[in-house]
């Protein structure tokens, strides 16, 4: 049939190749997409819906024995290996949780976020489409009960209680997102399987990546760069896994157990899958690498190109694995896969060690393991630990259901925001626990005593800004709860300007005792007295913040969270390879921010005082309002830099120098849409405006942490 062009553009840019993009001309533009991503026009459940209510109605129980069925309900268009879908679904959980990364919190399996690309499409999750799918009926029947996200990590769990493996228990309160997340980097490499993401060492991978090639959720397990060298791929086990939260011990765990289970498919070569979702034909429906391999499922499944079970009992919770790796560990021989990936193979393996065939439970076949595996007992800590596990299988188990409780709930936050009946009661460190404060102090009291303390509006200002605006809503982290600034490492930030912080500390700590406040709170509401002092307008607050111990605070896990840049402060510890005012989206996007949150909180914080140094810093009137804007927008003066990220403002008739700035301020002037945003509060009939939508800007990041206000 002839193609003739499409008589009308419906809607441009509905597909990538409609013609040119603003991004496409101008690609250095400052793109703030990612502050409106996930706005409610995306959600087709209504900005009422509410997900914590609605897993209320969830019959937990009924929904747990569902899925106990679901593993041995075998469906021939994607038959389960063993009769048994554990293994598959343990892969699927593990993957959705595993993009996790500390770096910048952002990953995990908190949105269901592998439903969309690029996840979806990942080598590393190759045929993953047709696990969510086998899920589908029981997503249908349970419906807004239990979200996607939710239920691809519940799954897991299932998975492994059904084959008697050790569980500690689950979460829930995962709400779902409803297309790609665009503020995730993970990567610049432009095509599948790239690591061209280090710098002059191995160890030296790009921020704030955890995974060493594009499209993988840890490492190559045939070893870096299918080099399989066990020793190199135990360096870049230990860098990644130490980025995604987990130490040595963990690690082990977690490579063992999630290693107990299941096997990897490579029944032929590569070239016989077909094109991942995101690229294959319509008729496909969103399933991807469909296989003209042999009967393409079952024992002819290509995925990972490595092909073996582990274990002789690869849907049985044992010590196994453990038992393969020491009994051979002089024997393993490099081999190559049918598809012609690097595995390891026992030279003199005996049949009881052999594993069963996926389909024919009569057949036996030999074992295997990856380069990564080898690394377990090939580098001298891991063997220390491997050994360890291996002579004591119940300290194997309990460390294993607890790096898997961590590994599925480290992006979730603190304890208050899981649901349902099998949350644990214990504590843990990674959890960042802070006991409730006292709500039953007098608020006005404590005002009045901090109104007449002796520090300035940008002092306390700028303290609770420090303190609250370490929140990341990628992982639920940080904030002004606990109080951890006057802790170690936060006490020390160069952001935070210790000296300053310590002589606010210092005014007060003692008047938190004296009202029966925790300093958590008092930090928050002398922020909200300054505001009250520059505006005269009443600034809400809700007390009931806790103060953490140090016994509370893992710090090395909090350095992670050290503010090496805040446009809000206009502090840069550093020149980086990405402009300032990039990493102040990026700072906005973390914060839950939106293009005119960020843009009136900046302005005012200029307004107040608020900077690393005098650039910025337009007025002394200690006046809450939108003098920054109807300055910056004056065109009485003309800016020319004095540096990468400093400008100075002369008088276009005297040429006298008259202010100083830098690229965060400057941005609200030459960006077109923060330009516009900038308009709006500088009109002299929006200086109200400007106040109330501050102080509400200003809320939401001292209430960001507040979960239990939820």
């Amino acid at each position: 049939m002839e193609e003739g062009k499409c008589p009308v553009m419906h809607g441009a840019h509905s597909t990538s190749n409609t013609g040119m993009k603003n991004t496409d001309w101008w690609p250095k533009n400052l793109n703030l997409a990612i502050l409106h991503q996930h706005d409610a026009k995306s959600n087709p459940m209504g900005v009422d819906f509410d997900y914590a209510e609605a897993f209320k109605s969830l019959d937990y129980e009924a929904l747990k024995s569902d899925l106990h069925a679901l593993m041995t309900d075998s469906q021939d268009w994607w038959p389960a290996d063993y009769g048994h879908y554990g293994p598959f679904f343990i892969r699927m959980t593990w993957h959705a949780a595993g993009t996790y990364r500390t770096g910048d919190g952002r990953g995990g399996g908190g949105t269901g976020a592998q439903r969309f690309a690029p996840l979806n499409s990942w080598p590393d999750n190759g045929n993953l489409d047709k696990a969510r799918r086998l899920l589908w009926p029981i997503k249908k029947k349970y419906g807004n009960s239990i979200s996607w996200a939710d239920l691809l990590i519940l799954t897991g769990q299932i998975a492994i209680e059904s084959m008697g493996g050790p569980v500690l228990g689950f979460g829930g309160g995962r709400p779902d997102i409803w297309h790609p997340e665009d503020d995730i980097y993970w990567g610049s490499e432009d095509e599948w399987l790239g690591d061209d993401r280090y710098g002059d060492t191995r160890q030296d991978l790009e921020n704030p990546l955890a995974a060493v090639q594009m499209g993988l959720i840890y490492v190559n397990p045939q070893g870096p760069n299918a080099n399989p060298d066990p020793l190199l791929s135990a360096q870049d086990i230990r860098e990644t896994f130490s980025r995604m939260a987990m130490n040595d011990e963990e690690t082990v765990a977690l490579t063992a157990g999630g290693h107990t289970f299941g096997k990897a498919h490579g029944a032929g070569p590569e070239d016989h899958k077909g094109p991942e979702p995101e690229g294959a034909n319509i008729e496909e429906q969103g399933f991807g690498w469909t296989s003209d391999y042999g009967s393409g499922v079952g024992r002819d499944t290509i995925t990972s190109g490595i092909e073996g079970a582990w274990t002789a009992n690869p849907i049985q919770w044992d010590n196994g694995y453990f038992d393969m790796l020491f009994k051979y560990e002089d024997s393993w021989v490099l081999e190559k896969s049918p598809a012609g990936a690097h595995q390891w193979t026992p030279s003199n393996q005996e049949d009881i060690d052999m594993a069963p065939d996926a389909e024919d439970s009569n057949m036996k076949v030999p074992t295997m393991m990856t380069t990564a595996d080898m690394a377990m007992i090939r580098d001298p800590e891991y063997r220390k630990i491997s050994k360890h596990f291996h002579e004591n299988p119940d300290a194997f188990a309990d460390a294993f259901s607890r790096a898997w409780f961590k590994l599925l709930h480290r992006d979730m936050g603190p304890k208050v925001r899981y649901l349902g009946p099998d949350v644990p009661e214990e504590d843990f460190i990674w959890q960042d626990p802070v006991a409730p404060g006292s709500t039953s102090y007098d608020v006005n009291s404590l005002k009045d005593a901090i109104k007449s303390c002796g520090l300035s509006i940008s002092e306390m200002v700028e303290t609770a800004w420090a303190s609250a605006s370490t929140f990341r809503g990628s992982d639920m982290r940080g904030g002004a709860n606990g109080a951890r600034i006057r802790l170690a490492p936060q006490k020390n930030w160069e952001a935070n300007k210790p000296a300053q912080l310590s002589k606010v500390l210092a005014v007060l700590e003692p008047l938190a005792a004296t009202y029966g406040a925790s300093v958590a709170d008092t930090i928050v509401l002398a922020g909200c007295v300054g505001i009250e002092m520059a505006s005269g307008v009443n600034v809400p607050f809700s007390p009931g913040r806790g103060d953490a111990t140090e016994e509370q605070t893992d710090a090395a896990s909090f350095a992670v969270l050290e503010p090496v840049h805040c446009g809000f402060r206009n502090f840069l510890l550093k020149n980086y390879a990405v402009t300032p005012e990039e990493m102040m989206l990026d700072k906005a996007q973390l914060l839950g921010l939106t293009a005119p949150e960020m843009t009136v909180l900046v302005g005012g914080m200029r307004s107040l005082g608020v900077s690393s140094d005098e650039r910025g810093i337009w007025s002394d009137s200690n006046k809450l309002d939108a003098s920054f804007f109807s300055t910056l927008l004056d065109m009485s003066v003309a800016w020319t830099p004095t540096g990468s990220n400093s400008y100075q403002a002369k008088d276009r008739q005297t040429g006298a120098d008259v202010r100083t700035a830098s690229r965060y301020d400057l941005v609200f002037g030459s960006n077109s849409q923060l330009r516009a945003i900038a308009e709006v509060y500088a009109q002299d009939d929006n200086n109200d405006k400007f106040v109330a939508d501050f102080i509400a800007a200003w809320n939401k990041v001292m209430n960001a942490d507040r979960f239990d206000l939820a």
